[in-house]
């Protein structure tokens, strides 16, 4: 059998792929069981089955969808693992043929984008696939399992592709224990903070002059969750994020603003909630009553699918642990 090999447009992209001292380079030799040889502008793979260079493939073109122009001079640690990681504790496997389809068909193209998404995990596939064939989604998790970020990078392959006219975006303003009334600065500046980590999604997936433009003509909206009482909005994304923290009442309302061609991504983490004591919680409650209810699809996201980084799993299922202990 002959050598693999890939041929990567430039040499200063193989050594960001290769990592420093080629770190990532050994990770994907283990993976595999074969060696990988880097020369000029050229990967290749020691002889190998053809199942193993078909997941040679997959893994160098993956790192190479997502690193973008802006991005980090190596491919992190984290990212080449997560890969790697795709079919472990049960959840689909990554060696298969099959997986690899599944993967790469789950992928989110943006219109203009920096880089191309791709799925880390079965779970957050499984999402993406959810959000394309339902109107209607519900995504629990921990924090760092691409909930958010997930619905944000679909939100925006639909309206940049003309499917949708607008997203708009909200959050429960409760974290700082104050109504927008007393702080300071026009509506704009009062919730900003709270929907900065929409925007760094975007960001991370657009130009930064887009998500401006987009923004000042009103493709995406963003208002405090109180703002979109009486409103019904047709051909719209509506993204209600850290779900967790709106009321039974709030739920609801934000559910039925839901107009005709409309989609809803409600993303939350039920072990985060910040309401006060015996104020139940909209999403538990809303994930109760609408369990049997056609056309909504639920996905919940676990510490598997979490790909902040291998420290935060572990945090995430220590407390998990601890949990169930009590």
């Amino acid at each position: 059998m002959s050598a693999y090999t890939i041929i990567v447009s430039d040499t200063a992209l193989l050594q960001r792929v290769c990592g420093t001292n080629d770190s990532n380079l050994k990770l994907i030799e283990s993976f595999l069981g074969v060696p990988v040889f880097a020369r000029g502008n050229e990967l290749s793979l020691g002889e190998a089955a053809p199942e193993t260079e078909q997941q040679f493939n997959f893994i160098i073109n993956r790192i190479l969808d997502e690193i973008d122009a802006e991005g980090p001079q190596v491919a992190d640690r984290d990212l080449i693992q997560s890969i790697l990681n795709q079919g472990n504790e049960g959840r689909g496997d990554f060696s298969s043929s099959e997986d690899r389809r599944f993967f790469s068909q789950c992928s989110i193209t943006i219109p203009g984008g920096v880089r191309k998404v791709y799925p880390r995990t079965k779970g957050q596939a499984k999402l993406i696939q959810a959000m394309r064939n339902s109107d209607m989604v519900f995504a629990t998790g921990p924090a760092g399992s691409g909930k958010t970020f997930l619905a944000v990078a679909e939100a925006l392959r639909l309206v940049l592709s003309h499917q949708k006219s607008s997203i708009i975006l909200t959050r429960p303003v409760v974290e700082a224990g104050e109504s927008l009334g007393y702080l300071p600065g026009a509506l704009e500046e009062k919730i900003n903070p709270y929907m900065r980590p929409l925007y760094d999604s975007m960001n991370a997936v657009l130009p930064k002059e887009t998500v401006r433009r987009m923004t000042e003509t009103g493709l995406v909206e963003t208002a405090p969750l109180a703002y979109m009482r009486g409103r019904t909005l047709n051909n719209a994304v509506l993204i209600l994020d850290e779900a967790q923290n709106t009321t039974k009442e709030q739920m609801k309302m934000f559910l039925t603003r839901m107009g005709e061609g409309s989609k809803i991504f409600v993303t939350g983490d039920v072990t985060q909630i910040d309401l006060p004591h015996r104020v139940p919680s909209g999403l538990v409650h809303a994930l109760s009553v609408l369990e049997s209810v056609q056309g909504i699809a639920v996905e919940n996201l676990c510490a598997e699918d979490v790909v902040r980084g291998e420290l935060v799993k572990r945090i995430i299922q220590a407390y998990e642990k601890d949990e169930e202990n009590e």
